[in-house]
């Protein structure tokens, strides 16, 4: 599921219009993973990584940034796929809500960053992201040329694993130039 996702697109629909980027950054958190939020078992927190492949999976994370997971098996397996950093493609104005000046680059670099310029937060958990509505992944049949892996960004458990998955080259990446390389 994280390969499947890059290059597919990401809508949201915001006030006065939508917001559309492509996927260009995953990282996968497979079934047994004990970095993975489902790795203890199902709980009222975590239920949306139990439905069947998806659905999204927002939490906080630290209190500050909200966080947008992909549900990747079948019902009552829980596992899903990071959403790490997107390549903006319309509606940036939506995404510029704040007024602040940032740089289209960092504007949905980083899981938290995405999640806080398409205003995703738990109000979207659990909500079928291959079907249309107000948050959803479709496809504009774009394709990817080049796939780069590397380990997942910020881990202490299963940090090695190597289940970071982005488009190679892309300019809206999240993790460091080493860790872009195509095998780092």
């Amino acid at each position: 599921m994280a390969r499947f996702l890059l290059g597919k697109v990401l809508v949201r629909e915001l006030k006065g219009g939508l917001a559309v980027s492509r996927i260009v950054e995953t990282e996968a958190y497979p079934v047994n993973d004990p970095a993975g939020h489902a790795f203890r078992g199902l709980t009222p927190r975590n239920r949306s990584l139990f439905l069947r492949a998806g659905h999204a999976y927002v939490y906080l994370c630290y209190g500050t940034s909200y966080l947008l997971n992909v549900s990747s098996e079948g019902p009552g397996t829980g596992a899903g796929v990071l959403l790490r950093a997107l390549e903006p493609l319309a509606g940036i104005e939506h995404m510029r809500r704040t007024g602040k000046e940032i740089r289209l680059a960092d504007l949905t670099r980083g899981p938290g960053r995405l999640a806080a310029a398409l205003q995703v937060d738990r109000r979207h958990d659990g909500m079928d992201l291959f079907s249309r509505g107000p948050l959803w992944i479709g496809s504009d049949g774009a394709g990817v040329d080049s796939i780069g892996e590397s380990i997942r960004i910020g881990l202490t458990k299963g940090a090695e694993a190597r289940l970071r998955y982005f488009v190679a080259g892309n300019a809206y990446l999240s993790g460091t130039r080493r860790l872009n390389a195509k095998s780092a």
